[in-house]
């Protein structure tokens, strides 16, 4: 597995606000992550689709708050390929962010901890084609 990482600080995305990310998923993925917080020890979402990484074709959703992770979230619902382009959306409302796969069902993760402005995201193991905040 190839680390690749693209990272953005100080970028403003508020309630109202949100961020669609295109890339490329590699064909050895095992997963990949797109992150947003505070910084890398304080995210309010850690989304990591699972190829083969100690569970197959899973979606883990999780928070990080001052480097200790909550317990995480798991989705069944997968709809990436290896080898191929993927789009995922992400809306930021006053207590969640509702995410958005390849223009498909929408999954909903609650805040857990208050977030009146998120400046970090990160990009780990997917090769970015565009990141476009709305």
């Amino acid at each position: 597995m190839t680390d690749t990482t693209f990272s953005l600080n100080n970028f403003v995305f508020k309630p109202g606000h949100s961020v669609e990310v295109v890339g490329f998923i590699p064909k050895d993925c095992k997963l990949f992550a797109i992150n947003f917080g505070k910084d890398e020890n304080n995210l309010v979402l850690h989304f990591e689709p699972r190829f083969d990484y100690g569970e197959k074709h899973k979606i883990v959703l999780n928070s990080r708050v001052n480097g200790s992770w909550g317990p995480e979230q798991r989705e069944s619902f997968f709809p990436f390929q290896e080898g191929s382009d993927t789009t995922v959306g992400f809306q930021f409302e006053e207590d969640k962010i509702i995410i958005e796969l390849n223009h498909l069902k929408p999954l909903t993760f609650l805040a857990r901890f208050p977030i009146e402005e998120i400046s970090f995201l990160s990009v780990k193991q997917l090769q970015p084609k565009s990141i476009t905040l709305k």
